[in-house]
This record gives C-alpha cells, sequence and structure tokens, in this order.
C-alpha cells in the first residue's frame, strides 16, 4: 500500500519524518506531502491539487489526514481512487463549514478548557505550544518543531468547505490518547455526531507521528490489514 500523509496547519511533511521509515519497514511506499501553507494564493483547492500531484501515477492509496489536513483529505478522495481515509487527531469538517466555524460548531472550547483543568493546566499554560503540543516530545524533536513552525495563510481557513457530503471511502478515526489540543473524548465525540463511527486511541499527544511513530505505523499497518479483509 501507498501512505500518502497530509500534515497539519504549517503543511510541514517533517511532521511524518519519524513515521516514514517506520511504516516503509513494514513494507508499504510512503508519500509525506508538503503543502503551500505559506501561499496565499493557494486554498483548499490548491492543497487538493498538491496531494493529488504527489500520488501521482501510484494506486493502493491510504490517506492520513492530521489535524487541519482533515480539511483536505476528502476532498483528495473525490478525485482519486482512495482505499482508506484515516483521520489521525483530525478535523472533521461539515458541508460548508469553514475552519473558524468548527471551532465553535464543536464546541472545542468547552472540551479543551475542562480537559486542561484535570491535567492542571493554566490559562498561560495553554498559550505555550511545548505544553499544548510537543508536550510529549523529546527536547531536541521540540526544538526543531519551533524553528520550523511555518506560517499558515488564511486564505484556506476562510473558505467553506466544499463537498456536499462525506466521501464514500473507508474511514477511521484514530485519536492521541494524550492529544491536549483535541482531547481524545472530543474527538470520539465529534467521530459519532459527524460520521457516525467510532474513535479509536493511541498512545501519544497531538503529534503523535513524532511521539509515537512506531505505534501509529503498527495500528495503520493494521487498518490496512481490516480493509483487504473486509
Amino acid at each position: 500500500m501507498t501512505f500518502v500523509l497530509i500534515p497539519g496547519a504549517g503543511g510541514l511533511a517533517w511532521e511524518w519524518h519519524r513515521l516514514e521509515p517506520e511504516l516503509r519497514v513494514l513494507g508499504h511506499d510512503v508519500v509525506p506531502v508538503e503543502l503551500p501553507a505559506g501561499d496565499d494564493s493557494a486554498g483548499l483547492a490548491e492543497y487538493a491539487d498538491t496531494v493529488v500531484e504527489a500520488i501521482g501515477e501510484r494506486s493502493g492509496i491510504v490517506l492520513v489526514a492530521q489535524s487541519f489536513g482533515g480539511f483536505t483529505a476528502p476532498l483528495v478522495c473525490e478525485r482519486v481512487t482512495v482505499d482508506l481515509l484515516v483521520m489521525q487527531n483530525a478535523m472533521v469538517p461539515l458541508p460548508g463549514e469553514t475552519f473558524g466555524d468548527w471551532w465553535s460548531n464543536t464546541d472545542h472550547g468547552s472540551a479543551y478548557r475542562a480537559y486542561a483543568a484535570t491535567l492542571g493546566l493554566t490559562p498561560a499554560d495553554l498559550e505555550d505550544d511545548r505544553v499544548v503540543y510537543y508536550h510529549d516530545l523529546a527536547h531536541d524533536l521540540v526544538e526543531e518543531a519551533l524553528r520550523l513552525d511555518a506560517d499558515q495563510s488564511s486564505t484556506p481557513l476562510d473558505q467553506p468547505w466544499p463537498l456536499e457530503r462525506w466521501p464514500d471511502v473507508p474511514t477511521r478515526v484514530l485519536s492521541g490518547r494524550d492529544d491536549r489540543m483535541f482531547p481524545a473524548a472530543f474527538q470520539r465525540r465529534v467521530a459519532r455526531e459527524r460520521l457516525g463511527l467510532d474513535s479509536d486511541e493511541i498512545p501519544g499527544g497531538h503529534m503523535v507521528a513524532l511521539a509515537n511513530p512506531e505505534g501509529l505505523a503498527e495500528r495503520l499497518d493494521r487498518y490496512v490489514a481490516e480493509v483487504s479483509r473486509d
């Protein structure tokens, strides 16, 4: 199978650099996608174009979408044959919903603050990317992530999600058990409300591909086996 890895806001293929070798060891092809996140002329359509171009003539496609990548991956499913879509700590949009709408429509803020309170995190803690996104990464990875921190254009964030319905593609929802940005219970609720699906959990925070690449690769490989049996 070919795993096509779609990053979140900032569009960095670097998010996947620890997962890629783990998937290759399991015998898969891997295409980490770099999105044109800093380009104000690029919207959701251009993001989908970038992924489709990266796929090229490959077949046996598994799309893995991280965070804001959840807005792009379903658009790709409308244009190429996709065997499996994995929403990994990903935003699940509704037709016509913008990035900005998503936060209020899902009542993210309440879930985020409630979960943070159970961890004893303060409002000041929630302003620190080290605490929210990178709390379970080694120091050198945190520093590299902060150094590479890429700008995200507002162009795709302001665009309504253009599909009328979720694509007819086998879909899995996979949550980081320790995700502080999108708490696992929050992801579970959104998956049920919007996709009618249960979510699975895996050890790791929001950047689980960096924190637990071996475990993530094993779970993705298992999903492929399940879909093949179906």
